[in-house]
């Protein structure tokens, strides 16, 4: 198993969250993530040298809405037993990106090759967690049922800078009927620990997005004349962020390849 579900919405069934890792560590699995063991919550990654990790840390807290801390491991440490048993953080996304001077210099199954005792990860809630409870509500999820990756938009809507981290917030868009987006609101409300509720509902040119059929990152998700584009701040943004301030290096999961974790979403902090 190599390749994400179809266009039917048939997705790969796996045991449990570290069942799941194992396929993807094994290289069976490369896909975006998106409705894979729905109950377990996922994770974006940064990964850092260690000098610039209190800057990270810092500037997650000042932006809570697209950096939400899930945890953090020690320098140098593959693991992070609060996410997870048998849980490598080198080989268990399916697919990582590496920016040099904020370029993309190379995107690679795994990190065994260009790993350093100095790296510290941290993994971030990640939207695609809140789905489930989406779905749970009633709410089709049109990028879930043709299983496209979800569609990703850099917005003008700045960051809050901290040391060298700054840029534009990265926003997730899921299109939904009016009565939908207002249940949306309400169900992603109480869960902050993965992005809460939504930062803008309606048209996309009020937050910097010039043309919604092009995303920057994801697939394009078509939009029905009868609903609105409903947006998320999004756990890429620290990409967009490594791009805009040039970063000697960090290391990312490529969009929608996230970390599925033992956390179960039901156990995630709720308001």
């Amino acid at each position: 198993m190599s390749q994400h579900p179809g266009a039917d919405g048939a997705a790969p069934v796996f045991a449990d969250a570290a069942d799941a890792r194992r396929a993807i560590r094994a290289g069976r699995f490369r896909g975006h993530t998106s409705g894979l063991v729905p109950a377990h919550a996922q994770g974006n990654l940064m990964i850092l040298p260690r000098a610039m990790a209190e800057d990270f840390h810092r500037f997650c807290q000042q932006n809570p809405k697209p950096c939400p801390i899930l945890g953090v491991s020690r320098p140098g440490a593959r693991a992070l037993p609060t996410l997870g048993t048998d849980l490598d953080l080198a080989t268990d996304v399916p697919g990582y990106r590496v920016y040099e001077g904020g370029a993309l210099v190379a995107e690679l199954p795994d990190l065994t090759g260009v790993w350093r005792d100095d790296l510290v990860t941290f993994v971030l809630g990640c939207s695609f967690s809140f789905e489930a409870g989406l779905i749970e509500a009633g709410i089709p999820l049109r990028h879930v049922a043709l299983g496209r990756n979800v569609a990703m938009y850099r917005t003008s809507i700045a960051t809050q800078p901290s040391g060298p981290f700054h840029g534009p917030l990265v926003v997730s868009m899921r299109p939904m009927r009016a009565a939908d987006a207002i249940k949306a609101v309400q169900v992603t409300a109480r869960l902050p620990a993965v992005h809460g509720a939504p930062i803008h509902l309606g048209d996309p040119s009020l937050i910097g997005i010039r043309d919604i059929a092009r995303p920057d990152f994801g697939d394009p998700v078509p939009i029905e004349p009868d609903e609105l584009p409903v947006f998320w701040a999004c756990g890429v943004t620290p990409q967009a962020v490594a791009m805009a301030a040039r970063l000697p290096l960090c290391i990312t999961h490529a969009p929608g390849h996230m970390l599925i974790t033992d956390l179960l979403n039901r156990d995630l902090p709720f308001l």
